[in-house]
């Protein structure tokens, strides 16, 4: 455990588990308390297993062992009104807000012909308007604290595409240029703004059901099966990669970091 971020205010949304929670508990372990937001409910058109009370409770009881403050609250990141009341009244209560992650989102793989105006629909509202609705609830607070970084977590599919995801690919397209217009009118409150872009991660998100769906995919065109192959020899990252690139982010070494995509994607989206 250190420092990096002693004496902050994290907030983390998809924090239940998988990536969220290795986020919020890297940012405790480095000094910050944090705030952790889940939906805790079935998720829309997904084919994976949703996150739990029981999986957010679990990432409470792992940040308290290591010493910092923790509020949890049970919100879809769609609802703005539901978030707002959470974050306000969470930083209320521990005096501020300095670190924010949006982490929260979904991924429905499917060739393009075979995509719902359902699927489309959910896939848009819960990663662009959501990740926008967690950015509006918490700007003000990192405002009054006088800066502090705003971490929009994307993906590789954000930089370059990726095949049989296009809700997906669009919305991550469209939280990297969030990060940037953000960025440039927060600048002047000494407030950063960046995007994350992964390669496959090792969470139920990318688990079960979802793989199933890629695999069929590419059955039906396997020319583009190359297009998730990483650079490095490595199949898929752990959370625990991703959350050393949102720590970095979210202190003070990146203080003159802003408006950029920071890729840790093991060389996938140049390959």
């Amino acid at each position: 455990m250190g420092n990096r971020v002693a004496g902050k205010v994290a907030l983390v949304t998809g924090a239940a588990r998988g990536q969220g929670r290795a986020d919020a508990l890297r940012l405790a372990e480095e000094g910050a308390d944090v705030i952790v937001v889940d939906v805790c409910a079935p998720l829309p058109s997904v084919a994976y297993d949703s996150a739990t009370p029981a999986d957010l409770a679990e990432t409470v009881s792992l940040i308290e062992k290591t010493g910092r403050r923790v509020i949890d609250g049970i919100a879809d990141i769609r609802d703005l009104d539901a978030l707002r009341g959470i974050v306000d009244d969470a930083a209320g209560q521990l005096g501020r807000l300095d670190i924010v992650v949006a982490n929260a989102g979904i991924c429905v793989p499917k060739p393009w012909d075979k995509i719902s105006p359902q699927i489309f629909a959910d896939t848009i509202s819960t990663n662009v308007t959501g990740t926008w609705n967690t950015v509006m609830v918490s700007a003000p607070h990192l405002v009054r604290a006088g800066g502090g970084s705003i971490i929009l977590i994307s993906s590789a599919a954000g930089i370059k595409v990726q095949p049989f995801m296009v809700p997906y690919t669009t919305s991550k397209f469209a939280v990297r240029g969030m990060a940037k217009a953000f960025a440039a009118e927060l600048g002047r409150h000494n407030i950063r703004v960046n995007s994350v872009h992964p390669t496959g991660v090792s969470t139920p998100m990318g688990s079960g059901g979802m793989q199933a769906e890629i695999m069929a995919a590419i059955e039906g065109d396997q020319r583009l099966g190359v297009m998730f192959m990483n650079m490095m020899p490595v199949d898929i990252t752990q959370p625990e990669d991703v959350a050393d690139t949102v720590l970095f982010l979210a202190s003070d070494e990146s203080k003159f970091v802003t408006a950029h995509e920071l890729a840790p994607d093991a060389g996938v989206t140049e390959f």
